[in-house]
């Protein structure tokens, strides 16, 4: 589906990270996980890029995305967009998704990675999926977890929804695990995980590293999903 719309709101996630919402048509539809293209103009250029909805199929009333702002020509252009504003909208895409299907999941992610994770926990937590959902969540400080508070909130809504933060560089005030996504806290946190099926979503540094954690703890291929998240630019 084509269409061309306006951006409805802004809102700040981090330091560094917006999102982006649009009015929904009612003919739009998608799946959590999926994806979309967006065009936005910068002077008389149009330019595109994809990215993950970062909201769920049962918010009716808008869509949006999430972007962490870099020194690309996309991303400055963006960081001076305004509400109002127009864009092109072409959606939805991808097979990264999760409805149910499978009764547990883990859910791992790095960084701005966590976009495809927040549609599939908020999906998961409004349509009250039994599905056992596990997410570890890696950021370099305590201030780059974007959606913390909604992600918390979701937590205690949803009995079968888990969420460990772990932070590389934390401070002394935080509380919470520190380093980065190995096995040994995979094992920790979840002593069932080999009845489950992962899902990896980050920078391609991060997502090759948990192939090999994965590898690691003796889980075939056939229990990884991967989303190289080159949303940078």
């Amino acid at each position: 589906m084509k269409f061309e719309t306006k951006i409805k709101e802004i809102i700040p996630r981090t330091a560094d990270v917006n999102s982006y919402r649009f009015p929904r048509p009612p003919e739009l539809t998608y799946k959590p996980g999926q994806y979309f293209f967006i065009t936005i103009k910068q002077g008389d250029r149009e330019l595109t890029k994809h990215f993950s909805f970062s909201s769920s199929p049962t918010e009716k009333d808008h869509f949006e995305f999430t972007k962490k702002f870099t020194d690309h020509e996309y991303s400055m252009a963006l960081k001076a967009a305004k509400v109002g504003d127009w864009a092109r909208i072409d959606a939805s895409y991808g097979q990264f998704t999760f409805e149910g299907e499978y009764p547990k999941i883990v859910l791992l992610a790095g960084g701005i990675g966590i976009t495809p994770f927040i549609s599939i926990c908020k999906n998961a937590t409004d349509e009250r999926l039994n599905s056992k959902i596990t997410l570890f969540y890696g950021c370099r400080t305590e201030n780059d977890i974007a959606f913390k508070q909604e992600l918390e909130k979701m937590q205690k809504q949803n009995k079968n929804l888990k969420i460990v933060f772990i932070v590389n560089e934390a401070s002394s005030q935080w509380k919470g695990a520190t380093g980065v996504i190995n096995a040994e806290m995979i094992k920790k946190e979840l002593p069932d995980y080999k009845d489950n099926l992962f899902y990896v979503c980050g920078p391609p540094p991060m997502v090759k590293a948990i192939e090999t954690v994965i590898e690691s703890i003796g889980l075939p291929k056939t229990q990884l999903k991967l989303e190289y998240f080159t949303g940078y630019p």
